[in-house]
């Protein structure tokens, strides 16, 4: 049989071939049962529900969640999942599908990218790099605003230094390309879609000193271009919402970034683990495709390396000194690294394996230690998040896995190890989901008590939650009364009378003994408390580990 590495070495392969047969790869991958499992809450279901609510207002400018104003993220995703919900109907299959078609494109890209700065070798390498990443798929298979962002910002930075990077022969079509999907960029995620790429191409310019790239980038018509695409919407939502802006870009942007408002800080450091354990199994191999960028900026491709590791560091470090952190907010750095772990396999492919050697080494003998852990893991846990035919699969995956690169590494075997880590890693994504994800869902997903939900209750019932749960909105399709915290609405919560749908517990009380049916989402703790307190006996519908879905009737 032959090696799948040698379909990578051919000399003979077309770009439009190479790109279609990625596409069917990969769209497998990406693709494969997206609807399988429920939205979990509070992300996937959010990014659900506000352009269901869209679609049902007839108004695709002003978000709201639970039916209330909701201005943390810009338009970008609403839109995409709004178009797919019109195609598709509202589904699981229907949000996650703009999220896992983006993940497919930045893979796409990234050989596009590494094909035009290095070869078509380390195009092909660098897509398999990033698409057999098992931490970038499975994000990119989430109801995510970062996944869009990602793709629309790979296609900014990698359309730059495209156009930039032949002094003698700028490419002015690529400048346009940046433009456009910088812009796409703000209005997937805010000002970030311009400061952080902006911020790399300064410092590509400084380093390299090549400042008349500034003349050459087609600034006035450009700029015209991006606020052509950027702009209109941001004007009109300010139009109908006076309050938008100071919320948007002053308390989103500079105090979500300065202070700990968002009650999401962690440590500088807090990025190092995430993106080693997100981009297993090409991890290891980060610090030696980093190694020598700056020395080696002047020998041939050196330019394109140290774009590609400014790429990487800045957004890494940007979003490292942010006062709020989330594991997706660096998945803009992995195309960048993707190629660059992708240069340094073909130089390995060419006989240099020394870079690949101690990390290899280090990666497979970690993965069976991984392994032998997966398998005991279940054993031992209180409340394992995996059962233990999954530890045994999970870990015996990681096990074999590790082995196959030990060997290959004592062999200085380039393409065993790559082949090796690519078979691997898609295994553990298509096995790993599969015990982890229900057990993740059963705490996570509202999706049965809100099915219930809609199908019980009548046009006069009431539901309320304890506390925000934007998975009952989205799957009883319906709005929800809060009491007992309003959680991330609280702004819109204070934008006119929304007194009827944020209750304190006495109103709650008040409800629940009315004469309107009433369906509650209450925590297990408060179910002796409702029974005590109410006059209506609480019937219990659903229950999970944390939560009782309980009807006064």
């Amino acid at each position: 049989m032959q090696n799948p590495i040698d379909f990578v070495t051919r000399p003979d392969a077309s770009r439009r071939r190479d790109l279609l047969i990625l596409a069917l790869l990969f769209g497998v991958l990406f693709l494969q049962l997206l609807g399988h499992y429920p939205l979990i809450d509070p992300d996937e279901t959010r990014y659900a529900e506000i352009p269901r609510e869209m679609l049902e207002r007839g108004d695709l400018i002003t978000p709201l969640l639970n039916y209330v104003k909701y201005f943390e993220k810009p338009v970008l995703l609403y839109w995409l999942n709004a178009l797919s919900f019109t195609l598709f109907g509202i589904s699981e299959f229907a949000a996650r599908l703009a999220c896992a078609l983006s993940g497919l494109g930045t893979v796409l890209f990234s050989y596009h990218l590494g094909r035009e700065l290095f070869g078509r070798r380390v195009g092909l390498l660098s897509a398999l790099v990033l698409g057999g990443c098992t931490g970038f798929l499975i994000q990119s298979r989430m109801n995510l605003t970062d996944i869009p962002l990602t793709f629309t910002m790979t296609v900014a930075l990698g359309s730059y230094i495209l156009a930039a990077r032949d002094a003698d022969h700028p490419r002015p079509g690529y400048y346009y390309l940046f433009y456009l999907f910088a812009a796409l960029a703000v209005l997937a995620k805010g000002l970030i879609g311009i400061v952080l790429p902006g911020a790399v191409i300064f410092w590509h310019i400084a380093l390299t000193r090549r400042w008349r790239i500034l003349k050459e980038m087609r600034l006035p018509t450009g700029i015209m271009l991006f606020l052509a695409v950027a702009a209109p919407w941001f004007v009109v939502v300010c139009q109908r919402n006076p309050e938008f802006f100071q919320f948007f870009f002053i308390h989103e942007h500079f105090e979500r970034f300065l202070t700990k408002v968002h009650h999401r800080y962690q440590p500088f450091w807090y990025f190092i683990p995430i993106l080693f354990g997100f981009m297993i199994p090409w991890s290891f191999f980060i610090p030696a495709a980093l190694r020598g960028f700056w020395r080696e900026r002047s020998v041939p491709g050196g330019e394109s390396r140290l774009y590609l590791a400014l790429w990487a560091i800045i957004i890494f470090l940007f979003f490292s000194k942010s006062n709020s952190k989330l594991p997706a907010y660096i998945l803009p750095v992995y195309p960048a690294l993707a190629v660059l772990i992708a240069v340094l396999f073909d130089k390995a492919l060419n006989g240099d394996f020394r870079p690949l050697r101690r990390p290899a080494l280090a990666f497979g003998w970690l993965l069976v230690l991984l392994g032998c852990g997966s398998m005991i893991y279940p054993l031992v846990a209180h409340r394992p998040l995996v059962a233990p035919i999954g530890g045994l699969v999970v870990g015996s995956i990681l096990l074999v896995q590790g082995a196959f690169s030990v060997g290959a590494a004592m062999r200085q075997d380039p393409r065993g190890l790559f082949t090796g880590m690519l078979l691997g890693s898609v295994l553990l994504f298509l096995a790993a989901p599969n015990f982890i994800y229900p057990l993740f869902a059963e705490r996570k997903s509202y999706r049965e008590p809100g099915e219930i939900v809609k199908r019980l209750a009548g046009p006069d019932a009431v539901l309320v939650s304890q506390g925000l749960r934007q998975g009952l909105s989205f799957y009883s399709g319906r709005r929800v009364a809060i009491f007992g915290g309003t959680g991330e609405i609280e702004f819109g919560s204070k934008i006119g009378d929304q007194s009827a749908w944020f209750l304190d517990q006495t109103r709650f009380l008040a409800l629940w003994d009315g004469p309107r049916p009433v369906y509650a989402m209450i925590l297990r703790k408060y179910l002796p408390e409702l029974s005590h307190e109410g006059k209506a006996s609480p019937r219990i519908l659903w229950q999970s580990s944390k939560h009782y879905l309980v009807t006064n009737r």
